[in-house]
């Protein structure tokens, strides 16, 4: 590991100061996984596309072909990544019993991939593939195959760009098929929350009573530009309980929170949670 700036190492020690003791909430995204090789929207390493919208993805045929054409590629990126320290600091915190529970906005499941049992995916898994008709929800292996068989000219070229949604640049064939349910004809979607749909409210209500529960917040790798990230940090405020930030960057709630490390999560998570 390299050596940390004094700077890093006074808000690390702080921050130890504000946790020490209590029972920990972690709020995660994208920043925590880029070390994994999957790259982030806004943080270090992001992308500059702007990701297909909810909107966009259920208004138009067009769109669902060009999305799972190219995620057919792109989200290999995904299924291979594997956790980096970062992930596995959580967990060993968690084991520990320092760390209570884990708020992910990633689609990735290298939390649980890592090890650790009591995560809540904000924004759902790219895994899992749902059926936008009858609810029907089959695994992204299933959907690959059924894709695969509509489409037996179709290659994975895997040296094109990737993106954190598990998307790739590549031209969409005019004759691309796209599988619907067997069951109802609707057509499937990924099981996660799209740019511009809104959080299941139960899932809402959940993070919202975990945060609740805790006594201290822990941000990793979150921007918190995501409106569902940072009002679960404001609610945590307005009850007066610590929040700590490591994220490389700034963040929308710089100006609130108690202390800030600007530094990478797999440098430092295991130093502010185990050592």
């Amino acid at each position: 590991m390299t050596e940390l700036s004094p700077a890093i190492s006074y808000s690390l020690s702080h921050a130890k100061s504000l946790l020490s003791g209590k029972r920990i909430l972690v709020l995660t995204g994208a920043g925590i996984s880029t070390a994994s090789g999957i790259p982030d929207y806004r943080g270090e390493g992001r992308v500059q596309k702007h990701p297909l919208t909810f909107d966009e993805f259920m208004g138009s045929a067009a769109n669902q072909a060009r999305y799972w054409a190219r995620s057919y590629v792109g989200y290999n990126r995904i299924a291979e990544a594997n956790p980096n320290p970062g992930h596995f600091a959580l967990a060993k915190a968690e084991q520990s019993g320092g760390v209570f529970g884990i708020i992910t906005q990633n689609v990735d499941g290298l939390h649980q991939k890592a090890g650790s049992k009591a995560v809540l995916e904000l924004h759902g898994r790219l895994d899992r593939v749902l059926c936008t008709g009858c609810g029907e929800i089959i695994s992204r292996s299933e959907m690959d195959k059924r894709i695969a068989l509509l489409n037996p000219e179709l290659k994975k070229d895997l040296s094109v760009e990737f993106s954190p949604d598990g998307d790739a640049e590549v031209m969409v064939a005019k004759d691309f098929r796209v599988p619907n349910c067997p069951a109802c004809s609707s057509h499937y979607k990924p099981d996660v929350v799209f740019f511009g749909e809104q959080v299941p409210k139960d899932r809402v209500e959940r993070a919202s009573g975990l945060v609740d529960e805790a006594e201290a917040i822990l941000i990793a790798g979150s921007s918190l530009t995501v409106n569902s990230g940072l009002r679960l940090v404001k609610r945590a405020k307005e009850a007066a309980k610590p929040v700590v930030v490591v994220n490389l960057g700034k963040t929308k709630a710089d100006e609130i929170v108690d202390a800030r490390i600007n530094a990478s999560t797999t440098e430092v998570l295991e130093l502010l949670l185990n050592d």
